[in-house]
């Protein structure tokens, strides 16, 4: 397991998967560790994969400081491994909140971005999370699922402020399909992730939106922000808002797609990931409005 240190001492570790040209992949949660993602679907045998355990995460060390695992204060833990890895410019791939990462990285090192692909994540740092009814919209697509009835209302009681739900019964709502592998991937989700640095990670003090977005206008980097059909967080719509903020991003929603849309369609989600990665033009990709 290959490791580096972060400007503040604390030793990180990554996660290597296939070969070639890195991809940098920094995961969501906030701050679930990365083995959630596996192989991307596939993508392993396109790209190799660089998956980092963010501060306090999987196999990475708990900083001395528990302030540091805010979003902002994460940024030089990306640049420090880019270093590491010894390459001027990087591709870079971030799920869910990993996504607001990745956007405060793009814009404190512009010219460090080759690439950037945001999957299924949220407009956050642009001041734009997603809302209960977001999500409830995005629910309400799923009516004629075996589940539905059963899991609706208690997503909707959670939703409202409510206890933690029993996510065996609401956890349906995150992926395109409920199945064995979709379950056992939701099932690991408390033991991977570092629910006392959540948080902190989406501190709002983190965040600059104006500020962000005047920086995200002037990134020549290409970027692709993918949706998934049923995911609630973000809905495409809110996802689109994301790539409106970038002058040179493609926008895509993978058909019945969640919230982890290479566990719902490896095989379209590892090929569109890997064209845009290669710079192949897609048929029918949507620019922003």
């Amino acid at each position: 397991m290959p490791t580096f240190t972060a400007p503040d001492g604390t030793e990180l570790a990554y996660h290597v998967r296939g070969e070639g040209e890195p991809l940098v992949v920094l995961p969501g949660g906030p701050m679930r560790a990365s083995a959630y993602l596996g192989d991307l679907g596939g993508l392993a045998a396109h790209r190799r994969l660089v998956l980092l355990d963010l501060r306090g995460t999987g196999d990475s060390a708990v900083p001395a400081d528990p302030a540091t695992y805010r979003c902002d204060r994460q940024v030089d833990d990306v640049e420090a491994l880019r270093v590491h890895l010894g390459h001027e410019r990087i591709d870079v791939l971030a799920h869910s909140a990993g996504g607001s990462l990745a956007l405060l990285y793009a814009a404190r090192y512009p010219h460090r971005v080759s690439r950037l692909a945001l999957i299924t994540a949220t407009p956050w740092a642009l001041g734009r999370p997603a809302t209960a009814e977001d999500r409830l919209t995005a629910a309400r697509l799923r009516t004629d699922e075996p589940w539905f009835a059963a899991a609706y209302p208690a997503f909707e009681a959670w939703l409202a402020g409510g206890d933690d739900p029993d996510w065996e019964v609401v956890g349906a709502f995150f992926h395109g399909r409920w199945d064995a592998a979709a379950r056992a991937h939701d099932a690991a989700a408390d033991e991977q992730t570092n629910s006392e640095a959540e948080k902190a990670f989406l501190d709002p003090e983190a965040f600059d939106p104006p500020a962000l977005r005047a920086a995200l206008a002037d990134l020549a980097a290409p970027v692709l922000v993918l949706a998934g059909e049923v995911d609630g967080g973000p809905r495409p719509e809110l996802a689109r808002l994301l790539a409106d903020a970038f002058p040179n991003a493609e926008f895509a929603v993978q058909p019945g797609a969640g919230h982890y849309p290479w566990l719902d369609d490896p095989e379209w989600f590892a090929g569109r990931a890997a064209a845009f990665l290669a710079g192949t033009p897609v048929a029918g990709s949507v620019p922003p409005a």
